[in-house]
């Protein structure tokens, strides 16, 4: 399981024009699932995204956590973290988890933080999105479970 994390003062998401999820500040997540990944997996990202000191102090320190500073979730299932470009110039996606498998433990992802995190906003599994940010730094971080 990989989780791109953002670090944003902003960010939505729209499907077909419509805006379906926004946040103010918080993190952006990128979501992408392995065919091997299970809810243990699910578990161990997740706490270590919601417990993440990436915020800044008032000394200019990244020293706290998303809860320290009131922030928000958006999270966003993404099956291209799981491109392999190794052969040629057209990615494969053949280490990605199934359509079923990702989008379960997308939503038990959503659920999990939603036990910790007041403000949890979505994508739409499998849609075409368009997703906007103004990533605050910059400041991103990816959490892959196989180096954790």
């Amino acid at each position: 399981m990989r989780f791109v994390i953002q670090r944003v003062t902003q960010s939505c998401v729209s499907v077909d024009g419509t805006v379906i999820g926004k946040i103010g500040k918080g993190l952006l997540v990128l979501i992408g699932v392995a065919e091997e990944d299970t809810e243990e997996t699910a578990d161990k990202l997740v706490r270590k995204l919601t417990g993440l000191r990436i915020f800044e102090d008032e000394n200019g320190k990244t020293n706290l956590s998303l809860a320290d500073v009131g922030g928000e979730l958006l999270l966003i299932s993404q099956f291209t973290l799981y491109a392999n470009c190794k052969k040629g110039n057209r990615p494969s996606f053949t280490e990605a988890g199934s359509p079923q498998k990702a989008n379960a433990l997308y939503e038990y992802i959503i659920a999990k933080c939603r036990e910790n995190v007041p403000v949890v906003e979505t994508g739409s599994f499998g849609a075409e999105m368009k997703v906007s940010l103004v990533n605050d730094g910059p400041f991103t971080v990816l959490l892959d479970s196989e180096k954790l």
